[in-house]
């Protein structure tokens, strides 16, 4: 049903992933069933090769390591952050409110003063 419309195995990994879930069920699953399917077919798809994926429904969104992944979790109290590959620092107390909180998931930390997290190779994590 979902073709990829360019040539890249990002594409096509999302594609398959896409065509396998309406396959898979025809009704919306529960959080919980979607979380253990979408494990297993990143699984899959890394045994295939180098692949880390990120999605997201809009309300949580799943991160799959099957290399470097990292996380930060950014909530009050907010302080500043160093980039690591700039003299560039923002204070984050400036610009945010005490309820705000954000999660960042990157390849290679971002900062250098801040305590970034690593996925394990093969986990899955999901955020809300």
């Amino acid at each position: 049903h979902y073709q990829p419309v360019g040539t890249t195995d990002s594409e096509m990994a999302f594609c398959y992933l896409l065509n396998r879930l309406k396959s898979q069920f025809s009704e919306p699953p529960s959080d919980e069933v979607l979380f253990q399917f979408l494990t297993t077919i990143c699984r899959e798809l890394s045994a295939l090769g180098l692949f880390n994926c990120l999605i997201s429904n809009g309300d949580w969104q799943l991160a799959y390591a099957g290399s470097l992944l990292f996380f930060i979790t950014r909530k009050a109290p907010f302080g500043e952050a160093k980039l690591a590959d700039s003299e560039l620092a923002i204070d984050f107390s400036e610009v945010t409110s005490q309820t705000d909180k954000v999660t960042l998931i990157t390849t290679i930390p971002l900062t250098y003063n801040e305590h970034w997290q690593q996925l394990y190779v093969d986990e899955c994590l999901m955020f809300r």
